[in-house]
């Protein structure tokens, strides 16, 4: 057992890890059910070694393992070129979408080079692997949801073509999200939506959201309900 893996150890709470097993898809590596502001603790420590030095010391033979790596890609201080290479090796080692999701809220890359992370993403939109996927579209929605990228990014989500219902969700969610900021433009951009799923799931999830006016939902509602019926 590696010194990370035995403080992973000493942090584990089998009954965190019954509850977050219930969220998540099925796993075929063990997930101890550590915390993740303890997680991110340690990947802070690790980072401060380095890039290469820190990813290692973490095998894949845990949960948390995986997510410390996505946490120490996004941390630790290293060249654009030689992180995006990171993140490429890591995209495989995604499985769901608590690792998948976490990694995107942590990679800082994309504040300090924009351009060049968004060069990197659009290939991956349209990957056979699902998380590959799901990690480009969070990624425009944590980091691209700006005036500046705006119809680039609006432009790229309803292109989105994966029946995975991870690649979906997330599809649906990005849009939505999009929609409470720039209710216009968005709305405009799903019209062009060929995914019927996606546009249900869109819909459903600007409706759960408190940020959008009731004005704004009725006609939302409407919109669908007349595509359904075209569609019969």
């Amino acid at each position: 057992m590696t010194y990370v893996q035995q403080q992973l150890y000493a942090l584990a709470e089998p009954e965190y890890a019954a509850f977050s097993s219930r969220l998540l898809p099925p796993l075929d590596i063990p997930l101890l059910g550590v915390r993740l502001p303890s997680l991110r603790k340690m990947a802070r420590v690790l980072s401060r070694q380095g890039l290469a030095p820190a990813l290692e010391q973490l095998t894949d033979e845990t949960f948390e393992e995986i997510m410390l790596q996505g946490m120490v890609i996004g941390s630790a201080e290293a060249p654009l070129g030689q992180t995006l290479q990171a993140v490429a090796q890591f995209l495989p080692k995604i499985t769901n979408w608590s690792v998948c999701d976490s990694f995107c809220c942590g990679l800082r890359i994309a504040q300090r080079f924009p351009r060049e992370v968004w060069d990197f993403l659009l290939p991956l939109l349209h990957s056979p692997l699902p998380y590959s996927v799901r990690f480009a579209v969070v990624m425009l929605l944590d980091h691209y949801r700006t005036q500046e990228y705006l119809d680039a990014a609006l432009q790229q989500l309803i292109c989105v073509n994966h029946p995975h219902p991870s690649v979906q969700m997330a599809v649906a969610w990005a849009l939505s999200m999009y929609y409470v900021r720039f209710p216009k433009a968005t709305f405009a951009a799903m019209q062009h939506l060929t995914d019927p799923e996606i546009r249900r799931l869109t819909v459903r999830k600007i409706c759960e959201s408190r940020q959008a006016s009731p004005q704004q939902k009725a006609v939302l509602r409407q919109w669908r309900k007349e595509l359904e019926s075209c569609a019969q």
